[in-house]
């Protein structure tokens, strides 16, 4: 057996001794002695300790219920106190809020009185707001003349002197030391008249002929009439008694027939000089000494001869038109009894015809070479154009007098200043293309036109933006509008930066017009539509003949050469 075995056992017969004694001492009846001895012991201990305890909970009792009086004599109090402290602040609030409502009522009906303040305060604003814009607009108005507007310069009697912003150099006005002379050139003499040398210096051997001869002319002009007078004796036959005679020239069918000459002379007098018919007729009674004097009648009916006995060179004309790769065309207005008409040119460089119509618009261009044109048409704004033609330019005079007014009126804008200076920079480069006809005929540099589109289309997108911050004013709306023209016809605008043949100006068109516009000055108002037509087309054989270079005298008499000669 080990030492754990061993100990295991004694540990064991330990136990059993102890527990042997315990179990004597119960059998024996000691130990219920001894624990009922204990138990008494602790029982008068612990009730003791309940007395005691019964008294400390009755004292407590006391003291609480002592405690409980006291703390309800004490809320008592507080509560009489509380009540009373809450009677006045509800004094104190009432009062106040007597108060306050007698200020919410001052408050309310300072407020409808401010909202009535505000309400006219708001109206006076709008009024001035509007009576600013009424004046912005008036004085834009005042300020509208040929060079920011549409206006004519000869609506503006009073306008500004033009500056001449020449360098001063302090030389004397003409001809400078040094350059080389423009004389008057001398003409072939039609009379030479010898001026006899002077006695003191043909006869005197201090001088000594150089054998030069000295010349000076003088020119005049004589007007005469010359009156042909033809003659032929008459007969009679014996039977059937018919009066017979020679025949006469063409065009001697009146008693007094007037040349080919004299018709000329009056007819670019009345219809390319615009002086009236009475004052034609005195002229040329003052011209001849009284021995010539036509009647208005006849010199009225001009234009109606010389229109009809023109129709080859109209029609030519007119086919020349419809065939032209560009043609500048344009409207303006006329009076004929006191009624509103218009007038249509068509041109080139070379052609020009005129067209008197009742209406603008499509019932305008009916019957003229617009009406079947197929190529570029250069014209104003004015839409109904774009239905005619293959391509179309518009006039850039215009929008660049539009931009200036823009920049005069809304002086807070980047854009319009940027735009004129571009399409003033546009204008430029075509014009010195222009200038290299000879050397470079079809050279157009294509970087420069994309670059100069791009810078386009970078001003439009400024002034949509600058528009968005600061929408345009009702007063004064032309900026705006000259804005969405620009961009939305951008290809109308910029078609004569890739196409040589294409003007930047409708000017050819404008010119023309001014023609006609001059006349209608001077006639105040045509009696009749007819009249009117036989002007228009008059005018366009005219301006054709003058743009092709021809005499113009020359041409007009030989027309009414034509016409008495019955071709």
């Amino acid at each position: 057996m080990n030492n754990a075995g061993f100990e295991y056992i004694t540990n064991l017969q330990h136990k059993v001794k102890v527990l042997a004694a315990r179990l004597s001492a119960f059998e024996s009846g000691e130990k219920y002695v001894s624990m009922k001895s204990e138990f008494r012991s602790h029982l008068s201990m612990t009730e003791r300790e309940i007395k005691r305890l019964k008294l400390e909970l009755a004292d407590a009792h006391t003291q609480m219920v002592t405690n409980r009086k006291g703390w309800t004599q004490v809320l008592d109090d507080m509560e009489k106190e509380h009540a009373k402290a809450l009677r006045e602040k509800d004094r104190i609030i009432k009062s106040l809020e007597e108060r306050a409502l007698r200020a919410e009522r001052r408050i309310d009906e300072q407020k409808e009185i401010i909202r009535e303040k505000s309400k006219e305060l708001y109206q006076v604003k709008i009024e001035l707001e509007d009576e600013k814009g009424r004046v912005f607009k008036l004085k834009s108005q005042i300020n509208r003349d040929h060079e920011n507007s549409s206006t004519p310069s000869s609506l503006k009697p009073n306008r500004k002197k033009i500056t001449n912003n020449r360098e001063k150099t302090g030389r004397r006005p003409g001809g400078q030391p040094g350059h080389r002379g423009h004389a008057r050139k001398k003409r072939i003499p039609t009379n030479l008249i010898d001026i006899p040398a002077p006695e003191e210096y043909a006869n005197n051997s201090a001088y000594k002929p150089t054998g030069k001869i000295i010349s000076k002319q003088m020119v005049d002009i004589r007007v005469e009439v010359i009156v042909n007078e033809y003659s032929t004796p008459e007969f009679r036959h014996v039977l059937t008694r018919q009066r017979v005679h020679a025949d006469f020239p063409e065009g001697i069918v009146n008693e007094v027939n007037y040349s080919a000459n004299i018709k000329a002379f009056a007819f670019l007098l009345n219809n390319y000089c615009n002086v009236s018919v009475a004052k034609v007729s005195d002229f040329l009674s003052e011209l001849t000494g009284g021995n010539l004097k036509i009647s208005a009648g006849m010199i009225n009916g001009l234009s109606k001869v010389y229109s009809l006995k023109t129709k080859s060179d109209q029609n030519k004309a007119f086919a020349d038109l419809l065939l032209s790769p560009v043609v500048n065309v344009d409207f303006t207005s006329a009076r004929v009894n006191g009624q509103n008409f218009n007038v249509v040119v068509c041109a080139t460089p070379t052609t020009a015809m005129y067209f008197a119509r009742e209406r603008k618009g499509h019932a305008g261009i009916k019957d003229t070479p617009i009406e079947n044109h197929q190529n570029i048409l250069v014209h104003d704004h004015d839409k109904t154009f774009y239905n005619y033609g293959g391509g179309h330019q518009e006039c850039l005079d215009h929008p660049l007098r539009y931009l200036k007014g823009s920049v005069q009126n809304e002086p807070g804008l980047k854009w319009n200043q940027q735009m004129r200076e571009l399409i003033q920079k546009m204008i430029h480069f075509r014009k010195s293309l222009d200038a290299e006809d000879d050397r470079n005929p079809d050279q157009i540099d294509p970087g420069t036109v994309v670059a100069l589109e791009a810078r386009y289309a970078e001003i439009l997108d400024l002034a949509n933006k600058e528009y968005e911050y600061t929408p345009p004013s009702k007063y004064y709306i032309d900026g705006f509008n000259l804005y969405k023209r620009l961009q939305n016809y951008k290809d109308n605008h910029l078609l004569f930066l890739r196409d040589k043949r294409v003007p930047y100006s409708n000017s050819l068109a404008e010119r023309l017009l001014r023609i006609y516009k001059r006349k209608q000055a001077q006639v105040m108002a045509f009696r009749s539509f007819g009249g009117l037509d036989y002007l228009c087309r008059s005018l366009g054989v005219i301006a054709t003949a003058r743009a092709q270079g021809n005499n113009l005298y020359e041409s007009v008499a030989s027309v009414f050469n034509r016409a008495m000669n019955k071709d």
